[in-house]
């Protein structure tokens, strides 16, 4: 097994939080805004419509954590990339296939039960594929 290239892990969570920035911002911020009920008030605070709970963090701690738990499946892609040595192709079929088969189900068994429109998990969803897609190019280009 080789070593996990860390600058990669690194690389690729930035990349994967900069999808998140275009996502939420440009993208798809206004769609997610009204179906979530969550708007960000002029005091940077998050403003909810009632029909979503109030955080009480700030939203740096929010977008902290986030680049934390982005980072660990990006590690875990790392990972298995160090572990098998794969082609191109394969690096991104990994990547895809993390975002696509693990964490896209996992959202929606949560959606499901939590009755969210088809449209939030497909915004959400498509995040989580495209954000893969991006930290598994990093990949690709390091190896």
């Amino acid at each position: 097994m080789g070593e996990t290239n860390m600058l990669a892990v690194l690389l690729g969570t930035t990349a994967f939080f900069a999808i998140g920035a275009l996502w939420y911002g440009p993208l798809f911020g206004k769609p997610w805004q009204r179906l979530t009920g969550i708007t960000m008030g002029d005091d940077g605070e998050v403003v909810t419509d009632g029909s979503a709970p109030r955080t009480r963090n700030p939203v740096w701690l929010i977008m902290l954590l986030c680049f934390a738990f982005e980072m660990l499946v990006v590690l875990t892609l790392g990972h298995l990339v160090a572990a098998t040595q794969p082609s191109d192709r394969a690096i991104m079929m990994m990547a895809v296939g993390l975002g696509a088969a693990v964490m896209a189900p996992a959202l929606g068994i949560n959606y499901l039960y939590q009755m969210r429109p088809a449209k939030l998990f497909a915004i959400d969803a498509g995040y989580f594929v495209t954000g893969m897609a991006a930290a598994g190019g990093v990949f690709v280009a390091m190896t």
